[in-house]
């Protein structure tokens, strides 16, 4: 008998998981430990409706005027920030780019100022601007404690972190399609095709399928990447290319410079100090570094916090890519 409720339980418990992990992305815990169901009650009484101001000046209101029956990203910035934030803009940007002129008409993009004082509108388009982002991505400020409630309810400030701590903020993006209370907690460093398919496609419930044709027998070959090829795709292919780019990023170039030949062109002491430090050599005012500096539209080099095995490894990486695609390469820059 005993043995027959220990078999009754644990199917349940089996069927318990599994309806959480198929059905599990639907619901939302927030950090005042109240879970939401997927019943409607993502609507106007769980999410703040709080005013913001864009870029432009404009009045907003978070739900009814951002979000209401919508497909949208929304993370949350300062434009003070001298390391993930600039990365993760330019990531999102290279999913705006993938997803085309529905940015703006189906899908929206929300980066929101953790840092309201510093971050005025004013401010907010001048950093848009560094990264030439496209219609349908507004950048917007408000008043400090409906911006931390906005994080609270959005699961992006987490029970033990200060908002005041500008550089500790959550590095996580949110997408999620209103209309249907389908929300995810995503990494902005995601592929960005990834990304681009979950706001493209996974939210969309599939609307836009794939052309017919495609199958396994033409799909790439998969190989694990080295260690310096995972650092570059993960800290630095957000804002540089390593030769040429095929498809809809093709046109990507301008954040950074292409990095094909860089470890010819530059010398290997100064490469290696300039991806360690790059805010050091600014501050210095390193004449090489405020020339790629005013160069590339005053978008500051982040600070990826690499130790030197990470710089060798990558700097390897970029070396066997400058071999393998133009062998006689002397310089990109």
């Amino acid at each position: 008998m005993e043995k027959g409720k220990r078999s009754i339980y644990l199917s349940l418990g089996v069927a318990l998981i599994l309806l959480l992990a198929v059905g599990g992305w639907q619901l939302w815990r927030s950090t005042d430990g109240k879970t939401r169901d997927a019943e409607g009650s993502w609507g106007s009484e769980y999410f703040p409706n709080v005013p913001l101001v864009d870029q432009d000046g404009r009045k907003v209101r978070f739900f009814d005027d951002l979000i209401r029956g919508k497909v949208v990203l929304v993370n949350f910035i300062f434009t003070g920030c001298g390391d993930s934030c600039p990365l993760e803009t330019a990531r999102l940007r290279q999913v705006q780019k993938l997803l085309g002129d529905r940015v703006g008409t189906e899908i929206f993009f929300y980066s929101i100022s953790i840092d309201p004082i510093s971050d005025t509108p004013e401010v907010l388009k001048r950093f848009a601007g560094k990264f030439n982002v496209g219609p349908g991505w507004q950048f917007l400020t408000g008043d400090i404690e409906q911006i931390t409630l906005l994080r609270e309810r959005l699961g992006l400030l987490m029970p033990n972190e200060d908002p005041g701590k500008l550089s500790a903020h959550t590095l996580s993006v949110v997408i999620g399609n209103q209309n249907t209370n389908q929300w995810m907690k995503v990494s902005p460093f995601e592929n960005p095709y990834i990304l681009a398919d979950k706001l493209g496609n996974t939210l969309q419930n599939w609307k836009h399928s794939n052309p017919a044709g495609n199958d396994y027998a033409s799909a790439p070959q998969i190989r694990p990447p080295s260690a310096g090829e995972q650092l570059y795709r993960t800290r630095c292919s957000s804002c540089h290319t390593l030769g040429p780019v095929d498809g809809a990023l093709a046109d990507m170039r301008g954040i950074g410079p292409d990095l094909l030949g860089v470890t010819r062109a530059r010398d290997h002491a100064w490469l290696k100090r300039w991806i360690k430090e790059p805010d050091v050599m600014l501050a210095e005012k390193d004449p090489l570094a405020v020339q790629l500096y005013e160069q590339y539209n005053r978008v500051e080099m982040p600070n990826l916090r690499l130790n030197d095995g990470d710089i060798e490894a990558l700097l390897t990486y970029m070396e066997e890519e400058t071999r393998r695609i133009q062998p006689q390469a002397s310089a990109a820059q």
